[in-house]
């Protein structure tokens, strides 16, 4: 036990009713007051920013990570939680994963209910997320919701009103929080983690584009003419999609534009099975499938990787490096 800091970033952990709907008002010492702290635990808030998480940018997420590597500079501090909105929550707890070069937990929580609701779980959540900054070291960075201790990495919303709000659909959870204190069940595997990139302006652009039924590449091409320098094609099946999709992948990728395949499906690793457009295709044409990370967090992998270099061929080796680990193996075709 000891000192955690909490950075207050908004969401419904912070948010009050503003008449037609809620809205994150509240500041990091008003959520904190709601909260019983666990035996031995000190506490500091940092107030960085109050917004709803639909609301956040690149520069919002830089700004957090900017500041965890501050508050981690002080020797004293042995943890630190961060209130966050649940709508992008996995995303910037992917992308401080992926910097976050400490033995000394961040750990991400909110709430599905407002801050002043009688039933809100805004409270235990974050005492969770206290005991658990206090009690762990040497698992990067976690998700603390409903009792349940998640690894950045994979972890996304699967509900959206339920307290039970986040889950990893390929894996299982890292540790849970109980009467008996943290009690873990696996160490997360990470890759190296990369340096804090710079706070050169402007910030590179990452969109995201779905395959469907009569799915075309007007929106992929449309991407990379308004400058897109990342995309990230939401595909389907194990990173489906079609011929002339993949032809478009492959010219995106002759402009410099970093291309990674992920699909739409809840669980499992996008796996090269498929040709006629398919991920057989699409990987031939120089795009990096994602294994089994999902949108939002394919997306800030592609951000990081632009983040670190310039180069093309630096930023698809880093992407890669950053989608190192063990991923399933493909299972075999079918008619």
């Amino acid at each position: 036990m000891g000192q955690i800091v909490v950075i207050s970033t908004g969401g419904t952990i912070a948010s009050r009713w503003q008449g037609s709907g809620f809205a994150a008002e509240a500041r990091g010492t008003d959520v904190m007051a709601t909260a019983v702290l666990p035996e031995g635990v000190s506490v500091r808030v940092v107030d960085l920013m109050s917004v709803n998480s639909a609301r956040l940018t690149t520069a919002h997420q830089l700004a957090l990570l900017r500041t965890v590597r501050e508050v981690l500079a002080d020797p004293g501090v042995d943890g630190i939680v961060v209130t966050h909105g649940t709508d992008t929550l996995e995303e910037s707890a992917f992308l401080l994963d992926l910097h976050h070069d400490d033995p000394r937990p961040v750990v991400f929580t909110g709430a599905q209910r407002p801050l002043e609701a009688p039933d809100g779980d805004g409270p235990r959540n974050l005492h969770d997320a206290l005991l658990t900054a206090a009690s762990v070291r040497d698992l990067g960075v976690l998700v603390v919701f409903d009792g349940q201790v998640h690894a950045a990495r994979g972890t996304v919303k699967v509900q959206t009103l339920a307290a039970d709000a986040f889950a990893d659909p390929s894996g299982s959870r890292v540790a849970d929080v109980g009467a008996d204190g943290v009690v873990i069940h696996r160490r997360p595997e990470r890759p190296a983690p990369l340096p804090l990139p710079s706070a050169a302006e402007p910030l590179p652009r990452v969109d995201v584009v779905m395959h469907h039924c009569d799915g075309d590449p007007l929106f992929l091409d449309t991407a990379v003419e308004a400058g897109a320098q990342g995309i990230v094609l939401v595909a389907t099946g194990a990173g489906n999609a079609t011929p002339e999709i993949s032809a478009a992948v492959e010219a995106a990728i002759s402009r410099g534009v970093l291309v990674a395949v992920t699909t739409r499906v809840p669980t499992g690793p996008v796996a090269e099975i498929y040709t006629h457009g398919g991920a057989v295709d699409l990987a031939a044409a120089g795009a990096v499938l994602t294994g089994t990370l999902r949108a939002g967090q394919a997306r800030i992998a592609v951000l990081s990787a632009a983040l670190a270099s310039t180069d093309p061929a630096e930023r698809a080796r880093t992407l890669r490096h950053v989608l190192g680990g063990p991923v399933a193996d493909a299972p075999g075709a079918r008619a």
